[in-house]
């Protein structure tokens, strides 16, 4: 399969395998007036299988939606067919307005016009707590 090389735009590279679609329905990639194009199952020596998603266009994307969601994405930005900076992310430290508290007795159930704020709490766990209530959110979405 031959997929071209992008003049200008974002590549996400190291996406766990199966998690592209997940990524690219977040970002809302489906809205953009770009080519975009995402890759599933690629054959990597590091990881196995990997996604890959191609956008061509300089889009701002949200890291911390980005880390959340997969910490082991690489953010590579290509200007005139040349890597210009590439960016591994990890887990964001704070989420504001990812995810949602689910406790029906937070202040963010009742108080609509606050933002949900979630602290990262459990690195391995990938554990997340509120931080008007403290309840835990694990894992990604």
């Amino acid at each position: 399969m031959n997929i071209d090389s992008i003049e200008n735009g974002i590549v996400l590279d190291h996406i766990t395998a199966n998690r592209g679609d997940i990524i690219y329905r977040f970002l809302h990639l489906e809205r953009l007036d770009c080519t975009v194009a995402m890759i599933r199952n690629v054959k990597s020596d590091k990881m196995g299988r990997k996604d890959l998603i191609k956008i061509a266009d300089n889009l701002s994307v949200d890291l911390d939606v980005l880390g959340y969601i997969d910490p082991d994405v690489t953010v590579n930005v290509i200007r005139d067919g040349k890597l210009v900076s590439k960016r591994k992310l990890g887990l964001p430290t704070l989420l504001r307005d990812v995810i949602r508290c689910s406790n029906p007795r937070c202040i963010t159930s009742t108080e609509q016009e606050l933002s949900h704020v979630f602290k990262l709490h459990d690195t391995e766990k990938r554990e997340y707590r509120c931080v008007y209530c403290e309840q835990k959110k694990e894992g990604y979405l």
